[in-house]
């Protein structure tokens, strides 16, 4: 399989240079229940950090799920929870190359993951990446096909029936 070929949405006919395997939210699902009017004063957002109301705090991370019959993977940005400590000590580390060995973090997710049932906190760890980039979020739920999908991996021919589902909601939006 080639690295790159032009891809066609089969909802709306645009081609694309190659095959968008990246997807993600801009926000934790958390930041929807806070009123529009009300988010300035109570939402601290910056590229991949979260607090609302000084009490609830996010990152964002990536799931990775590996095509096993391509040379790239299909990529979902989220973010999930994590415990006021914790994003502490994300911060003190933030530049600190030795931030890979920090233990993982426990969260739950808070992105729904187009083309998975019930994303909305499950089970997730985040283990950290060399500074520039976002932790790897790994699916510790039980029995979820998301977990699954991350452990065990998915055909190229499955990555682009999720790639169209996925094009296909956004039009629909």
């Amino acid at each position: 399989m080639p690295a790159r070929y032009s891809f066609t949405c089969n909802c709306c006919g645009k081609t694309y240079d190659e095959v968008p395997l990246c997807f993600g939210g801009e926000y934790p699902d958390y930041y929807f229940s806070i009123p529009p009017e009300e988010r300035e004063q109570r939402v601290e957002l910056y590229e991949s950090l979260c607090v609302i109301d000084e009490s609830h705090f996010f990152h964002r991370g990536r799931i990775t799920i590996p095509i096993t019959d391509h040379n790239e993977d299909l990529v979902f940005n989220v973010w999930t929870s994590i415990s006021k400590d914790n994003f502490e000590i994300r911060n003190d580390l933030w530049n600190d190359p030795a931030r890979v060995d920090h233990a993982p973090y426990f969260g739950w997710l808070q992105t729904v993951v187009p083309t998975y049932p019930d994303t909305i906190n499950i089970k997730t760890v985040a283990r950290e990446n060399e500074p520039g980039l976002i932790p790897a979020i790994e699916v510790i739920e039980d029995n979820h096909p998301l977990r699954h999908d991350q452990q065990n991996g998915i055909t190229f021919e499955t990555a682009l029936e999720k790639v169209q589902q996925i094009l296909k909601a956004c039009h629909k939006e």
